[in-house]
C-alpha cells in the first residue's frame, strides 16, 4: 500500500531521530490519519536495516490490538502472534499487567521495537502514574531498543502526564517529535471535514409545586441546578429529535454513498435498548447494539464494517482506534463529556474512504457547555473554515405534564440508569476508571415534556 506524504515524512523523521541517539519517538496524528500503517512501515524499515529483532505492540483495547495485528501482518506477510517465526505480537495494556517475568527478558536479550498506540491511556512520571504507565516506566523505558508512541489526543482527563512524554516547563505543554493535525489532514484529503450540530432549546420550563421557571438555553438550565444533564439526555423527545436529524443527514449522504452508516454512542445498556426501539419502530431503521459486556461485540463490529446495516449503537465499545470508514454520522448521547472523549468519538466519522467524493463527517450532540466549548476550540484550530447557523426546532417543559401528555422517562429506565451510572466506561474494553456521576434519589428526578421547538446550531469545518 502506498504511503501518504505525512506517513513517509514521519518515518524519515523517526529514523533520523533514532540515528541521532534518541530511543523514544512521540507522534501525534489526528484520528483517522493512518497511524497504524505508518507504525508498521517504520517497523519494517527498522527490521530490514537490521536495527531490531522483534516488535511489540500495546494498545488499550482488544479491538485496537486486533487492528494492529492485521496491519502488521499485511506489511510483513507473516504472522504477528508472537509464535515461532513471527516478527512480533500485539497485546492490550491490560494484558501487559499479567505477563510473566520471562516475557520481559525479551527486551534485555533482543533488540525490541515497542509501539504504544493511544499512549495517552498510560500515565507515568515522578508526579504520578497509573498501572499501565508504571509497567512502561519499570519494564520498557530503559530496555526497549526503540519505541514509538502514538496518539491522536495528547492529553489525559485526570491531568496526569503521559508516560514517556516530555513536557515544557513551566508551561507544561507536551513536546512532540512529529505532529500531523486535523487542519493538515483535511487539507490533504486524508480526513473528512467535521460538522458538529449542537442541539439547544430556547424555552426550558421547570415546574414545581411552588411554581415554574423558564430558561433560554440548556446551559442556563444546567447552571441553575434545576435541571440535570441526564434528564435532558434521557428525555424521549430529545432522543427522537436528535435521531431524526441525524437520520435525515444519513439519508442525504446515502445518495452518494449507499454504504454510509451511523453511530449512536449511548449512556448505558438500558439507554441503548431504548434508542434501538426508536430506530427500529419509529424510523424503520436497521441497527445493531454492541456493549462492553457482550462477549460477541467484537464479532458484531467486524460484521457491521461490511454489512448493509444502517446504524450501530455502542456502549463502551466504539471510539478511538475502531476503523469503520463507512460511518458518516454520529449521535453523541453519552454522559461522558470530557474533551478527550469528545475528540475520540468525533474521530469515528472522520476516517476517509479514498473513493468517496463527499468528504464530510457529522456529529450531533446536545449543547451542554463543555461540548460547546470543545466544538469551538476545534473550530479555532481551523479558523478559516468555520461556519455557524441556527434553526428552530423544539421547546422543553419540565415538571407537570400538560394537555394530558405524559412522556416521563420510564421508571425501569431510570432505575437501570441509576444502577449503571458508576459502570460508565470510556470507549474500549480496558480503560482507566470512568467518571462517577452522582444523581439525586429517583423521586427527585424531574419529568420532561416537549411542547415547542429546539434550536439547532451547526458548526461546520469545511475542507
Amino acid at each position: 500500500m502506498k504511503l501518504r506524504f505525512w506517513q513517509q515524512e514521519c518515518i524519515e523523521t523517526a529514523l533520523n531521530h533514532y540515528a541521532d541517539g534518541h530511543r523514544h519517538f512521540l507522534c501525534l496524528a489526528t484520528p483517522g490519519a493512518g497511524k497504524s500503517l505508518m507504525a508498521a512501515s517504520l517497523a519494517k524499515r527498522l527490521l530490514q536495516e537490521g536495527q531490531i529483532d522483534f516488535i511489540l505492540c500495546f494498545s488499550p483495547s482488544l479491538t485496537i490490538a486486533q487492528g494492529l495485528k492485521e496491519t502488521f501482518e499485511s506489511q510483513f506477510a507473516s504472522g504477528f502472534e508472537g509464535k515461532l517465526g513471527d516478527v512480533g505480537t500485539s497485546l492490550t495494556y491490560q494484558a501487559m499487567l499479567n505477563l510473566p517475568e520471562k516475557f520481559w527478558l525479551l527486551l534485555k536479550r533482543f533488540r525490541v521495537f515497542v509501539v504504544f498506540d493511544e499512549i495517552h491511556h498510560c500515565a507515568g512520571d515522578e508526579t504520578g502514574f497509573n498501572a499501565w504507565g508504571q509497567v512502561i516506566l519499570r519494564r520498557i523505558q530503559e530496555h526497549a531498543r526503540f519505541s514509538l508512541a502514538l496518539t491522536g489526543t495528547p492529553w489525559r482527563s485526570d491531568q496526569l502526564r503521559i508516560a514517556m512524554a516530555k513536557y515544557s516547563d513551566p508551561e507544561g505543554q507536551i513536546l512532540l517529535d512529529y505532529r500531523y493535525g486535523l487542519r493538515q489532514a483535511i487539507g490533504d484529503r486524508v480526513c473528512r471535514s467535521p460538522h458538529i450540530v449542537l442541539i439547544d432549546n430556547n424555552k426550558i420550563t421547570v415546574k414545581r409545586d411552588s411554581g415554574s421557571e423558564q430558561f433560554p438555553s440548556l446551559a442556563c438550565a444546567l447552571n441553575s441546578g434545576e435541571v440535570r444533564f441526564q434528564q435532558m439526555l434521557l428525555n424521549i423527545d430529545t432522543q427522537r429529535f436528535v435521531l431524526k436529524q441525524a437520520l435525515l443527514k444519513l439519508m442525504e449522504l446515502k445518495k452518494e454513498q449507499p454504504s454510509a452508516a451511523g453511530l449512536v454512542v449511548a449512556a448505558n445498556i438500558a439507554h441503548a435498548h431504548q434508542l434501538t426501539q426508536l430506530l427500529n419502530n419509529e424510523f424503520q431503521q436497521s441497527c445493531v447494539v454492541v456493549t462492553y459486556n457482550d462477549s460477541a461485540a467484537q464479532q458484531k463490529i467486524e460484521h457491521f464494517r461490511t454489512s448493509s446495516t444502517s446504524w450501530i449503537i455502542s456502549v463502551g465499545m466504539i471510539a478511538e482506534g475502531t476503523d469503520i470508514p463507512r460511518l458518516r454520522v454520529c449521535c453523541l448521547l453519552s454522559l461522558a463529556r470530557t474533551e478527550l472523549f469528545f475528540r475520540q468519538v468525533l474521530g469515528r466519522v472522520l476516517r476517509l474512504q479514498p473513493d468517496q467524493s463527499n468528504h464530510s463527517g457529522w456529529l450531533y450532540c446536545l449543547a451542554e457547555p463543555g461540548l460547546v466549548r470543545y466544538a469551538e476550540q476545534l473550530g479555532q484550530e481551523i479558523p478559516e473554515q468555520q461556519v455557524m447557523s441556527r434553526l428552530n426546532m423544539l421547546q422543553v417543559v419540565a415538571g407537570e405534564p400538560s394537555n394530558g401528555s405524559n412522556r416521563k422517562v420510564p421508571a425501569e429506565l431510570r432505575s437501570e440508569f441509576a444502577k449503571q451510572l458508576d459502570e460508565l466506561l470510556f470507549e474500549g474494553e480496558f480503560m482507566p476508571q470512568a467518571p462517577t456521576i452522582k444523581t439525586a434519589p429517583e423521586e427527585e428526578l424531574l419529568s420532561v415534556w416537549m411542547q415547542g421547538k429546539f434550536t439547532e446550531r451547526v458548526l461546520a469545518l469545511i475542507g
